[in-house]
């Protein structure tokens, strides 16, 4: 693999400078890489985990009458939302701007005809290479009904010039209060304070609206990408707009190629910048607050420009550049170098619990009783009653859930209130681990057993959702307190919570299925035979399946839901006739029932890799599928 040689930037940020708007401290990380990476080749290709173009419309004025604001204007933004769009996280915003013959959906088409740039962006946030952020492809055309005023270089250099009074005052507060970013309003007080997370980038005749940005909107915008830009400007001019400001408040990458026309104009602008008191080269200093990066052989086309813009977005929001209101420096350094390795078998489990990203529910990964589980490491985990641990898989789900989170997805949600959690402490120790598969899919919830002392989830809910998610499907680990009554509860209360998020989780509540093992194979059963209403919640529709393994349940009342089972003759917890005579009394009152009998196997086989029973999870599958059209 080739060597990377990477220059890290660290800037405190004490003040942003301006006026009376100050901010918390923040430790800021960019990587700048001495060489542009190439997009991956897969890239190009949907993604799985695909983002949302939206059309957002919003008024403004006519740009060369927009002081007199006699003349209304109706424009288009395309917006990117990431994979997971969620109202109740806060997203950055990067402004991304068309080039000459252009407009906002040539970056990155349109919602019924994306383009490849979407494709890559898509596929850099879900390998964790990008943190999940919005992008609004906007354009400085005017009132050119054919909406080519691009396509005058002279007309285009004016409107460019005028193009930040519509920037500041109609498009961010349209898309910024509407989208939730990290504007706590879109009054311009907000919207400066907030300027830590908002970048401004754009490709040729874009890369001059991005200086006019700079020079014009300075004080709303921390980072910039002007792409080949191939014009003289007055340069001297545009950087003297940045003596209000600190000079850690803002960053330039400049990008071009060597075979591109605008390089010899970007060489001589980045030579002046060089000799400006407003630039620092990162190059020569580490505080530095710009960048030059060149690729050879690279000319003025699209190729040149989503290369450019993914290694600029990787230089901004990469994973690694995470920005952290109010941690310490050597908080912040931690968090790096452990978010740029994996976790493998010899990670300590103390370390997995206690990693940064995983903030307080890392201590849910595993039994909060500590007294149910032995070893050090992940490699070395092991939990009573259970068998067939696989050390590998371990490793897969915690590595799986760390790169999410390093990305800022959400893999954690809570289903009750701080308040209820106040009144009631046991609640603290409750929630769903959220294991993503296709935007809309229908929904899984898997229930650990535990003996009603602690919750398994690493080896009897963790993997089967993560399975499930590899497969598609939306799936949930709750994890509950270990009471019969309380886990019954819980699992109503996790039912009623993901049906009143299912738009804003991306999910598809409609045949929903209903997983357990051990204590939690009977927590799902009861639930799914009793409903939600018998548990403290309003009645919510019953599961199109119920998934069982390993539990001696007796009770059939007649109502059980389309239930499977999985149970092995050497189990010394449960034997398996009683699994297999419930299910034929299911059976015998017309509800589909199934169940497999492996020979040999004991309890909390889990997916049962490596053994009989490594292709059960494929027939409970088929068999929830099968009872979806059936419900």
């Amino acid at each position: 693999m080739r060597n990377i040689s990477m220059i890290v930037l660290t800037l405190l940020v004490w003040t942003l400078g301006f006026g009376s708007d100050n901010v918390a401290s923040e430790v800021i990380n960019i990587k700048i890489p001495q060489e542009l990476k190439e997009i991956p080749n897969e890239y190009f290709r949907p993604s799985s985990q695909s983002g949302t173009l939206v059309e957002l419309y919003y008024d403004t004025y006519e740009s060369f009458s927009y002081s007199e604001k006699s003349k209304t204007l109706k424009k288009r933004a395309i917006v990117y939302l990431p994979h997971g769009y969620d109202k109740n996280r806060k997203y950055d915003v990067f402004y991304l701007m068309h080039g000459g013959w252009g407009d906002e959906t040539t970056m990155l088409g349109t919602p019924d005809r994306p383009s490849p740039l979407k494709n890559v962006i898509d596929n850099a946030i879900a390998a964790g290479e990008i943190r999940p952020l919005i992008i609004v492809c906007p354009t400085y055309n005017n009132t050119n009904e054919n909406g080519l005023d691009s396509a005058s270089f002279s007309l285009a250099m004016q409107l460019t010039r005028n193009y930040h009074n519509e920037l500041v005052n109609d498009l961010i507060p349209a898309v910024e209060g509407t989208y939730s970013t990290y504007a706590a309003s879109t009054s311009r007080e907000d919207l400066i304070a907030s300027r830590d997370h908002r970048g401004f980038g754009g490709f040729s005749m874009g890369a001059v609206a991005t200086w006019r940005t700079f020079q014009y909107a300075l004080d709303y915008f921390r980072y910039f990408l002007p792409m080949s830009c191939g014009t003289t400007l007055d340069d001297e001019e545009i950087f003297a707009t940045a003596r209000r400001h600190d000079l850690n408040d803002y960053f330039v990458f400049i990008i071009t190629g060597t075979n591109d026309f605008a390089y010899s104009y970007d060489k001589a602008r980045v030579e002046l910048m060089e000799m400006s008191p407003y630039f620092i080269n990162i190059d020569e200093r580490h505080d530095g607050n710009f960048a030059f990066r060149v690729k050879e052989g690279y000319s003025h086309d699209m190729k040149a420009a989503m290369e450019y813009i993914y290694n600029g977005l990787k230089a901004f929001w990469g994973v690694q550049n995470n920005i952290k209101k109010g941690l310490s420096e050597a908080e912040t350094n931690l968090q790096k170098s452990q978010s740029q390795e994996d976790f493998t078998v010899n990670t300590k489990i103390e370390e997995v619990i206690k990693y940064p990203a995983f903030k307080d529910f890392g201590r849910l990964l595993f039994p909060t009783n500590k007294n149910y589980y032995s070893g050090d490491t992940l490699g070395e985990l092991s939990l009573m009653w259970y068998s067939n641990i696989n050390p590998s898989k371990t490793v897969e789900i915690v590595n799986y859930l760390k790169k999410r989170a390093d990305a800022g997805e959400t893999i954690f949600y809570d289903i009750y209130s701080d308040e209820e959690k106040l009144k009631d402490p046991s609640k603290k120790d409750t929630g769903l681990f959220f294991f993503r598969g296709n935007e809309g899919a229908k929904t899984a919830i898997i229930v650990a057993g535990g003996g009603f002392v602690y919750v398994g989830a690493m080896q009897d809910s963790f993997p089967h959702a993560l399975e499930l998610s590899k497969r598609g499907y939306n799936a949930f680990a709750l994890i509950y307190r270990p009471d019969p009554q309380a886990a019954c509860e819980d699992l109503a209360r996790a039912i009623a919570f993901l049906y009143e998020n299912a738009d804003e989780l991306g999910i598809d509540m409609q045949d929903y299925s209903l997983w357990g093992g051990s204590a939690g194979a009977r927590v799902v059963a009861w639930v799914g035979s009793h409903g939600t209403e018998s548990f403290g919640e309003k009645r919510y529709p019953r599961p199109a399946a119920v998934i069982m393994q390993y539990t001696a349940l007796t009770d059939v009342t007649g109502k059980e839901p389309p239930t499977f089972a999985v149970v092995g003759t050497s189990d010394p917890i449960v034997p398996y006739r009683v699994m297999m005579d419930r299910i034929k009394r299911i059976k015998a009152n017309g509800t589909d029932a199934e169940i497999i009998v492996f020979p040999g196997l004991s309890h909390g086989f889990g997916l049962g890799e490596g053994t009989i029973a490594e292709e059960w999870i494929d027939k409970a599958i088929e068999f929830w599928v099968k009872n979806m059209k059936n419900h």
